[in-house]
């Protein structure tokens, strides 16, 4: 199906203020209809031919404006992508989340490159959280020619399940062959319902966000999530190779939380940071694993001096990748 992108874009105000701006991308219609993404943008105070483009992660929208902010300090103009059916990018006939495959979003990404580089960028980072992660080095090893991909930060990216016996990877093996036929098959999410109050700042964290976009609670998933997720899980374990330098970032541990402890503010309670160094370990290229001490699953949403550790971290190893 031909592309529905038209250049140049238009941009309105996002509620994020400040200078961030939101456009809307529309793209082929999907085994639900239509479908749209949003680009969110905050640009540098100077000229700069570098950019940035962030994917979130599960149940997630972009609103972390401190990064775009740090991006733009150190002289990247600043993206994010919400990614289809997610956040600023839900329409109303859709269920939220739905893809059969996680290639899907391809057409954002291809979308969202092709205008950054309209704008006259010549040098980005490709960054993602959790799953956003996933679907970043899945894209980047399957786009490794692409002229504007020169570096990729994944921050906890979801490389496994965080399911711990053999018995439960079995199940879940069974799950994935159900979902091939029942792809809209409700299971439950085992998400733990601690993690999103420990963010919010109305609740047990600091951050302020839409808990509409990035809801409190949510106790099912789709059998596609679920099969769309372990199938590039897969690729990714049997081996693959980046060509563009990688840094991967997660917590120093992680802990089991039903219930609220002053653990769940210095630990991964999301995903087993084990897991991702050894999934890690499987992609052949320049990549470097860096472990923060007592950070959260969304690393850059942990406690000041663990987030300021993390940012310095990051700068430091694209000045010396040249990135």
């Amino acid at each position: 199906m031909a592309s529905l992108f038209q250049f140049p874009v238009t941009y309105q105000d996002d509620p994020l203020g400040a200078g961030f701006a939101c456009a809307t991308l529309q793209l082929p219609d999907d085994h639900e209809g239509e479908v749209i993404a949003k680009l969110i943008r905050k640009k540098a105070n100077l000229p700069t031919k570098k950019a940035v483009l962030y994917l979130h992660g599960f149940i997630d929208y972009f609103f972390q404006a401190e990064m775009a902010l740090q991006f733009n300090q150190h002289d990247y103009n600043f993206y994010a992508l919400d990614l289809r059916k997610y956040g600023r990018a839900l329409l109303a006939h859709q269920k939220p989340y739905n893809v059969h495959d996680l290639r899907e979003y391809d057409a954002e990404i291809n979308q969202a490159l092709d205008i950054i580089w309209r704008e006259g960028h010549q040098s980005l980072i490709l960054a993602g959280h959790s799953t956003g992660g996933l679907i970043c080095t899945s894209y980047a090893a399957r786009n490794s020619k692409h002229p504007l991909l020169k570096g990729l930060w994944l921050n906890s990216p979801f490389f496994d399940f965080n399911i711990s016996s053999k018995t439960a990877k079995f199940a879940l093996s069974q799950l994935i062959k159900l979902g091939a036929s029942f792809p809209n098959l409700p299971i439950p999410s085992g998400l733990s319902p601690v993690y999103v109050p420990s963010l919010h700042k109305e609740l047990q964290g600091e951050w302020e966000f839409n808990l509409k976009l990035k809801p409190q609670h949510y106790p099912w998933v789709r059998l596609s999530f679920l099969r769309a997720v372990y199938l590039v899980q897969q690729q990714l374990q049997r081996g693959i190779r980046l060509n563009i330098p990688t840094l991967v970032m997660h917590s120093h541990q992680s802990i089991k939380a039903r219930r609220w402890s002053d653990a769940v503010k210095r630990s991964d309670i999301i995903l087993n940071v084990r897991d991702i160094d050894r999934c890690t370990r499987h992609i052949a290229g320049d990549v470097q694993i860096v472990s923060i001490q007592q950070a959260m699953h969304d690393v850059i949403l942990s406690k000041k001096p663990v987030r300021e550790l993390a940012y310095q971290t990051l700068f430091t190893w694209l000045n010396a990748k040249g990135l």
